[in-house]
Order: C-alpha cells, then structure tokens, then sequence
C-alpha cells in the first residue's frame, strides 16, 4: 500500500503556500501519495480559539521576513499580497468543488499562485471566478457549485474533521496519522515517509 501523505491547508496562508510548493517533489521522491484537503481556516480558527500571527505587528513583519527566506532558500517565487488578511470562503468552498470534479492541482497552482505570486485578490467569489477564468478553469461551474448545499457542507465536515484531529492552524500535514504543523515541518514529514 502506498504511503499518503494528508495536507490540510488555506490559500489564505502563505506558509501553506510555500508548504504546496514542496510537497508534490516530497511525495513524488518517496514514492507516497498526497492528498490535498481544504479547510477553511477562519473555522479552524474560531473553533480552536487560535489566531493568525498576523495580527501581532512584530510577529507579522518576522513572519514575511521568514517566508521570503523560505521561498529564497526552495527556489520559489513569493510576492506579499497587498489583500491580505483576505476571507477565503469562495474560495476554499471552489477548491471542494474541484476536487469533485477532478481539476484540483490545477485549481490549487491558480488560486495558491494567484494569492502569493500575482498578488491578486482571492477574497470574494467574484474576484475568484476572474482568477479562474484568467486560468482557463471552468469559472461559471466553480461560481454556481460554491453556492450548493453539499459544496458548503463538504466544507464545514473538512474543517471539523481537521479540527477534530488536532489541527490548530494550516499548513498541517500527517504522515501514518502523526501530525507535522507548518512548513518548517517539512523535513519532519520526509523524515517520517523514510521510516
């Protein structure tokens, strides 16, 4: 059986951004499979009482420092998003909606490089679906299905299992059910597909 590795994530976090950008060479170099599973954070958030380091002025400006180190050291563009902190509802509840209809890596490369690469503004649906029809994505089905029902309850049941797993905060990944919070975990999870 292949290993599997789980990635809870937001594209409204740029560490799980950076964290995007590594993990497709992690699994592909130790032959493991990654499943890629959208949370909203804001939900995380309000159900685990945490919150963004962003809002601590000191710890956001050291925050941006790090990633841009980061993203230097793994050969990956990064540009702050002048948006940010942007609500990712539309969002998060499109990429449900691309994983049912089999599009998925190419939404996440749009909408994670959207947000931390073009600077572009992720935080409506409307300001999504130019980001998806900018992409060649099916921006009109995106559009319609984040308004369904089961789109939205999918949603909701992704972040409260996240949460009920322990997940705190994005980017979160487990490896045979141990859990790896943010991306300077990373060699933690090769660590952990090596054993």
């Amino acid at each position: 059986m292949q290993r599997q590795v789980e990635f809870y994530y937001d594209y409204g976090s740029p560490t799980a951004y950076l964290a995007w950008t590594q993990l497709p060479d992690i699994c592909r170099r130790c032959d493991a499979e990654l499943i890629c599973r959208p949370v909203l954070l804001g939900g995380v958030f309000k159900a685990t009482g945490n919150e963004t380091p962003a809002r601590i002025e000191a710890k956001r400006k050291w925050m941006f420092d790090d990633i841009v180190r980061y993203a230097e050291s793994y050969g990956v563009p990064f540009a702050y998003n002048p948006h940010f902190i942007f609500v990712t509802l539309a969002a998060m509840r499109g990429a449900v909606w691309a994983d049912s209809a089999g599009c998925l890596e190419a939404y996440n490369r749009t909408l994670f490089e959207a947000a931390w690469v073009e600077q572009r503004d992720v935080g409506n649906a409307e300001a999504v679906g130019v980001v998806l029809k900018d992409a060649g994505l099916d921006a009109d089905a995106a559009l319609h299905a984040i308004q369904q029902p089961e789109i939205k309850t999918r949603l909701i049941e992704n972040t409260n299992g996240a949460v009920d797993r322990g997940v705190f905060g994005v980017p979160t990944v487990f490896v045979a059910g141990q859990m790896h919070f943010g991306q300077d975990r990373l060699p933690w999870v090769k660590k952990a597909l090596a054993r």
